[in-house]
């Protein structure tokens, strides 16, 4: 049993601290197409993707959320389109493959919520009946780069339940 991969899932954090060099192309590729084999429901995929690397689109982008200094930081933003009759599930499905994908070819992440949908919308330019609510911040980890420490995870006891809330 090869156990590599879970250890990877276990120890992926957010980072918010990259070098200013762009994004190579092949890897924004190779994070495109690991998006694009994230599974979905009905496996409709009902998403799109904008890759941002304007700082000015980037800048106007980040004003569509409240903590989104990552956007204004990374070389790149990929922001994830909610297509019409999609779930918000399955965007969360995207936004940790491309985290995953990323953390495997050597690149730093993190997931931006942007609170304005609307904001967004303009400035990405969607047509009526998308909605973009996430966003990745990609770069190659600044020397500075460090996971934020939380105190490490909640025992099991706490988050675990069988069968029932409380059980």
């Amino acid at each position: 049993m090869n156990l590599d991969t879970y250890r990877e899932i276990l120890r992926l954090r957010a980072l918010r601290s990259y070098e200013s060099r762009p994004v190579s192309p092949a890897h924004v590729e190779q994070l495109i197409e690991a998006a694009r084999w994230t599974g979905s429901s009905k496996n409709l995929q009902n998403w799109s993707f904008i890759v941002v690397e304007d700082p000015l689109q980037q800048e106007a982008l980040a004003a569509a959320g409240d903590f989104t200094d990552p956007v204004r930081a990374a070389p790149l933003t990929i922001a994830l389109v909610q297509e019409p009759a999609g779930y918000e599930f399955d965007t969360g499905r995207l936004a940790q493959n491309i985290m995953l994908a990323a953390d495997a070819l050597g690149l730093a992440t993190c997931p931006i919520t942007l609170h304005r949908d609307e904001v967004a919308a303009e400035v990405l330019g969607l047509p009526e009946g998308r909605r973009c609510r996430y966003a990745i911040a990609v770069g190659y980890p600044s020397e500075s780069a460090a996971p934020r420490s939380f105190g490490g995870r909640k025992p099991v006891e706490e988050l675990l339940h069988r069968n029932r809330y409380g059980s």
